[in-house]
């Protein structure tokens, strides 16, 4: 058995902006929860420039692997092919794993049961939205439709060739214009690197096949802005939620990065609020 003074120990995957936000805010806020004790990067010079900005000592940077092995809880943060392979590891290892890439994980649901069958936990944050709690209760009874709005300026696409394949010029938009409709599917395959509000909310409902996705542009919107609204036996539900981007990174919403902190605030200090 542990002591009540047991400090969870944490692994970080990734040591770019998310991953360093993630390093600063348990350094200034949990460190009587946790503590720092594995990071890597494929690039060493962020993991040496992180150590020293946080001026941690006793630090494993070897491999993925040897980070996970030091690890209670292991937090990804690469956003590559390789989260799913860092997953697979720790829980295999037996540890944790707090993935802030979730809509890697949407077509790997065999990983669930491999954690519950190893006694360990992965752990998904509820990134830039509000109201994942209400989609897990309500997926406890019939529902009918699920549909996410994502309302993006032009310029947070970037050079994502579905504008090409699909004719569209966003310089040509002036007004609220609708670029995609689809499914969770089609919109992880059209636009990865913007999805995983749509990841998790397929996870947490159940059954990605209710999920509608709606993505808009407009030169108007000045942030990146996510409408959930559901229907079903347990009522109506609507949330909208308007982002302002990391300090660290303008391709995230400081939403997201902070959800993953009180994410991991939870598992450490095993108290958990809402569902």
């Amino acid at each position: 058995m542990k002591s009540p003074n047991y400090k969870v120990k944490i692994g970080i995957i990734g040591c770019g902006a998310i991953g360093s936000r993630m390093a600063k805010g348990i350094i200034h806020d949990f460190q009587k929860d946790c503590r720092i004790v594995g990071l890597y990067d494929i690039d060493e010079k962020k993991t040496t420039r992180l150590i020293k900005q946080l001026n941690l000592t006793n630090i494993t940077t070897k491999s993925i692997d040897a980070v996970i092995e030091k690890s209670d809880c292991v937090i990804e943060a690469v956003n590559t092919d390789g989260t799913l392979d860092i997953v697979k590891k720790s829980i295999r290892s037996g540890k944790s794993a707090l993935a802030m890439s979730v809509g890697r994980l949407i077509n790997s649901m065999e990983l669930f049961k491999e954690a519950r069958k190893n006694k360990c936990y992965i752990l998904l944050p509820s990134g830039a939205i509000a109201g994942v709690d209400a989609i897990k209760a309500a997926s406890l009874v019939k529902l009918r439709t699920i549909t996410l709005t994502t309302r993006k300026p032009p310029q947070g696409f970037g050079e994502n060739p579905y504008f090409k394949e699909h004719n569209i010029d966003l310089t040509n938009i002036k007004k609220e214009t609708i670029i995609f409709e689809g499914n969770v599917d089609d919109a992880l395959k059209y636009f990865p690197q913007n999805i995983n509000v749509a990841a998790t909310i397929a996870l947490a409902c159940r059954d990605k096949k209710k999920v509608k996705i709606k993505i808009m542009t407009s030169p108007e919107f000045k942030q990146n802005s996510h409408e959930v609204e559901l229907e079903g036996d347990f009522g109506h539900i609507i949330t909208r939620t308007n982002n302002v981007v990391c300090p660290d990174n303008p391709k995230t919403s400081y939403m997201a990065v902070l959800s993953g902190l009180q994410t991991l605030k939870q598992y450490c200090t095993g108290i958990l609020i809402g569902t």
